[in-house]
């Protein structure tokens, strides 16, 4: 049976949709949940693929959340074994981080729904060749990485130019959230740490209008992460139901 390690930080950012689509696949997965004081990292060589979920925190704050160092070489470790490695918003930016670029407050923040459109390399690539030349997408993200040196820049947004990048054919950083439901989104809605962060922003985001546009989009999100998704677990060695051709990198 495959096996699949997955980094958490938080309680409510978690595999989402992908989780099923893993265990359909035949993968085992085990968590390292670095929220928890006893987390232990094991050994890295035992495992198919790594997925880095997302979290409220920055990847510099490393006195305050000293396990980002260890994470961060990790992730290196994982890259470096050629195994299939994909990141999630902080996960992303902490792929960013291992390849040596760096990771930045975004000029505003995205909360909510928003449309990413795929560059020239993205239309070709085998995950990202999914979407249209538009999609709506959930974000929910301040900071934002640089595509990080020998890297293809695959999607962009209006309010963010980084969306997505791919080292090598395994290695994947998306800023944006194709795992998230409608139960997953309004819990991340009611969350303090959430809640107090748009309280923050005095009113330019508004909890009611993405609760309102969420049964709009959240249909072609589930398809479109099926398609997505579906490309990675190709990448680790497992079986999905292709919805559509996928491009070949």
């Amino acid at each position: 049976m495959p096996k699949l390690l997955v980094f958490q930080h938080v309680p409510h950012e978690i595999l989402g949709t992908l989780d099923p689509m893993l265990r359909d696949a035949g993968f085992r997965i085990r968590y390292v949940n670095f929220g928890r004081s006893n987390y232990k990292i094991p050994r890295l060589r035992n495992y198919d693929g790594l997925v880095v979920l997302g979290g409220p925190m920055n990847v510099d704050e490393t006195e305050q959340y000293p396990y980002l160092v260890l994470e961060t070489e990790s992730i290196r470790e994982f890259i470096e074994m050629d195994a299939p490695v994909l990141g999630i918003c902080l996960g992303s930016q902490l792929i960013a981080k291992a390849l040596g670029a760096r990771v930045n407050k975004n000029p505003e923040k995205e909360i909510g729904w928003y449309d990413v459109s795929t560059t020239e390399e993205g239309k070709k690539d085998r995950l990202v060749g999914a979407f249209g030349a538009f999609e709506k997408v959930f974000q929910w993200h301040g900071d934002t990485f640089e595509i990080p040196p020998g890297a293809v820049h695959l999607a962009t947004s209006p309010a963010c130019a980084n969306q997505a990048f791919r080292y090598g054919d395994k290695v994947y950083g998306f800023q944006f959230h194709l795992e998230v439901d409608a139960p997953m989104i309004e819990r991340w809605l009611v969350t303090p740490v959430n809640k107090k962060e748009i309280e923050e922003l005095g009113g330019k985001i508004n909890p009611d209008v993405i609760r309102s546009e969420t049964p709009k989009y959240i249909d072609a999100l589930s398809d479109l992460s099926r398609r997505t998704f579906g490309g990675f677990i190709d990448l680790l060695g497992g079986t999905s139901e292709k919805k559509a051709h996928m491009p070949s990198v």
